[in-house]
């Protein structure tokens, strides 16, 4: 009956050593990343090692696991670490090596500012292989959770309220302290030992609320130039003969704010609105998508909830991108970007904007669908040559390309590759103990 099936002998040993080019496909991935690498300058990697002590990983192993992990969902060092040993694609990365997570993660860290100056390397590559020049640009944002749970946030009022207790608890056990020789002191409790842990929770608070105080004068220099500028145009219209609409806004109040919050497992997150309703510890990536072979070409991480805010910081990184990738000549994106200042940032880089200018109408009618254009507006205000530009046939359809560029992009990210949470901060020990 044995001779009906193929034969396993796990026991014989092979003649020669096996190769691991033979169990792998010509087309696999793995050997895709290698070459890529391989293209790449790592010179300001490999000039940081001083060669001494051990021998190192080479760069070019460590970063071929880490975009070979994060392109297939592994995105743990440990789980690397433990797939040189298992996957035949991570042995064939690793050159049969097996770097410890501690290596990987070390490296990932140390390294963070480096491996990201490489993406515009990729970006060349793709050139050359004739995978991108750039044109129409769609940008948008998405929230990915923090490694954090929102729970775990201190407030400033909650902190203020800590930080009383904790110093009448020292003030309280150093009195006792000092009259230990007359009193007796609890049954199990190490004076020196309960000072010491509150001393050390009073620095971890001391750290939280100087968090929240810098992002509170930064909201105030914020808010007090918007309250500047709302001014200034208010005095515009006087001097005009015009009286101003509306209330006269109010001048902005400095410091925290009772309700403001620091997380004390990610102090980097922040608690953010998410899509379908609800609150989250996010992060807010953003990126721009090239529309025609959907290339990511820009990306940044903020803090910040509104889109509005980062447009400029897309314009500065695509700007930045050398000249031989090619210009970008319209720039596609949704209501949350729209402002005066963003439209005439564009055209200041010449580039067309094509912002909505509020939320889109889904569905329309056939008759408007196929209705003649308006005749352009006479006018030099860059908002309303984009309003009739965004309101004719041609640009509804260029700006529906935003859609169905940049948030596949996004769903491939988090679904495909399921990248769906991650951490930008280092976790301060002492923190835990403060909620």
């Amino acid at each position: 009956m044995m001779g009906h099936f193929v034969g396993a002998d796990r026991d014989t040993d092979f003649l020669l050593p096996p190769s691991l080019h033979e169990w792998l496909p010509e087309d696999h991935l793995a050997r895709f990343v290698v070459e890529v690498v391989d293209r790449l300058d790592l010179s300001e990697l490999t000039r940081q090692y001083a060669g001494r002590g051990s021998r190192a990983h080479h760069p070019a192993v460590l970063l071929s696991l880490l975009i070979y992990g994060y392109a297939t969902g592994v995105f743990s060092s440990r789980k690397i670490e433990r797939a040189t040993h298992d996957s035949i694609a991570f042995r064939y990365l690793a050159a049969n090596t097996h770097p410890d997570h501690d290596t990987i993660a070390a490296f990932r860290r140390r390294f963070l500012p480096q491996i990201e100056s490489l993406f515009v390397q990729v970006l060349l590559l793709a050139r050359e292989m004739k995978l991108v020049k750039l044109g129409r640009i769609a940008l948008d944002g998405t929230k990915v959770k923090a490694n954090a749970s929102k729970h775990n946030a201190l407030s400033y009022a909650h902190a203020q309220k800590i930080e009383a207790q904790l110093k009448a608890e020292v003030s309280a056990l150093a009195a006792q302290a000092e009259a230990a020789d007359q009193a007796p002191v609890h049954e199990g409790m190490e004076l020196p030992a309960e000072i010491a842990r509150r001393e050390a929770r009073l620095e971890a608070l001391a750290q939280a609320k100087r968090i929240i105080e810098a992002r509170a004068q930064e909201r105030f220099e914020q808010e007090q130039a918007d309250y500047q500028h709302k001014q200034a145009k208010r005095q515009a219209q006087r001097d005009a003969g015009k009286k101003p609409r509306g209330r006269a806004p109010k001048p902005p109040q400095t410091g925290p704010r009772d309700s403001d919050q620091v997380n004390l497992t990610d102090e980097a997150s922040r608690i953010m609105p998410v899509s379908g309703g609800g609150f989250e510890q996010c992060y807010n990536a953003q990126a721009g998508v090239d529309t025609e072979t959907m290339l990511i070409i820009s990306t940044h991480m903020t803090q910040a909830t509104n889109d509005k805010q980062q447009l400029m910081p897309a314009l500065a990184r695509i700007g930045a991108l050398p000249q031989c990738l090619g210009s970008v000549t319209d720039l596609l994106a949704d209501a949350g970007y729209f402002s005066q200042a963003n439209v005439q940032a564009c055209r200041e880089k010449n580039i067309e904007p094509l912002l909505a200018l509020s939320r889109e109408q889904h569905h329309l009618s056939v008759f408007d669908r196929f209705a003649p254009d308006e005749p352009a507006p006479v006018t030099d205000d860059p908002v309303a040559q984009m309003k009739h530009r965004l309101a004719t046939q041609s640009g509804r359809a260029l700006y529906a390309l935003r859609k169905q560029t940049v948030e596949p992009v996004f769903g491939i990210i988090k679904q495909v590759m399921g990248l769906r949470q991650f951490s930008m901060s280092i976790v301060v020990p002492e923190f835990e103990t403060l909620v």
